[in-house]
């Protein structure tokens, strides 16, 4: 069977850059997967990304090596097990706030008889390897998302979760989780207090033996998250760098115009 290239990142001691995938197009995730990223997370919660179309943007990932990760809608066992089974070397589950929540969660991804995951690996057996029966509990990461009020004060049962490899914060949804609409939305937080509860999280994933990752906006806030210690950090995402590169080259090319709108030359059909 394949190792799990998140694995291998964390035995080298490495701090694994995540790249996001919201945009559903095997082209687009073939692209992002060349681009040096440790794993890739398709998103079907918030990103414009159905169950089709995440098996083929998997598929189009698997000659990169890049590590394939789903971030599933919600604690649902049927999309979880279907994830797995289509490929994914890890599952990110939303809104995980209780201990009991995370044990679901767990038993939704580990074959018994640790978990209840039931036995039916269609892809992955090709992708990952036909022993994948073998060793997919060892090798299949899972991740609950700490984004709530709740979720915080219940932090030290979640962590404590047997089978569960670590937590993963969304800091917009932390943020109003904990604040309300005190503080606009986002990413890259600067509050002290937001980054006092991330650092917290942090923290107390690491002391029960946890990972943890974080979802950030900018390189540079990625670097310095790795620096206070995450395990992995998730760097943008493929409609954020559409638009952000779309936008400096528009810019780029108003400045350099003198900002004039001026018509294109009408060229004919064929004519370059």
């Amino acid at each position: 069977m394949k190792m799990n290239n998140l694995k291998s990142c964390w035995n080298e001691g490495r701090t694994v850059l995540n790249g996001w995938l919201s945009i559903a197009n095997s082209f687009s995730a073939e692209i992002m997967a060349e681009q040096g990223y440790d794993s890739l997370t398709i998103d079907l919660q918030h990103g414009f990304v159905g169950y089709e179309q995440a098996t083929q943007m998997l598929q189009a990932m698997r000659a990169s090596g890049v590590a394939p990760m789903v971030r599933v809608p919600w604690l649902e066992p049927g999309i979880i097990m279907k994830a797995l089974d289509a490929g994914a070397w890890g599952i990110i589950c939303p809104m995980v706030n209780t201990a009991e929540q995370a044990r679901t969660l767990v038993s939704c991804v580990r074959y018994p008889p640790t978990g209840n995951r039931s036995f039916g690996p269609t892809r992955v057996t090709f992708s990952a390897g036909q022993d994948y029966g073998q060793h997919a509990d060892e090798q299949v990461v899972c991740f609950a998302m700490i984004e709530t009020a709740e979720a915080v004060e219940n932090l030290e049962e979640i962590v404590a979760t047997p089978g569960l490899d670590g937590v993963y914060i969304g800091p917009a949804d932390l943020t109003l989780g904990l604040t309300g609409r005190k503080y606009r939305t986002g990413f890259d937080r600067t509050e002290p207090e937001i980054v006092d509860a991330i650092k917290h999280i942090l923290h107390t994933a690491h002391r029960a033996g946890k990972k943890a990752g974080l979802h950030n906006g900018s390189a540079a806030y990625a670097a310095k998250a790795a620096e206070w210690g995450f395990d992995l950090v998730t760097l943008s995402n493929d409609v954020q760098l559409l638009r952000s590169a779309a936008a400096a080259s528009v810019q780029q090319f108003r400045e350099l115009s003198g900002g004039a709108s001026q018509s294109s030359q009408y060229v004919q059909p064929g004519g370059y």
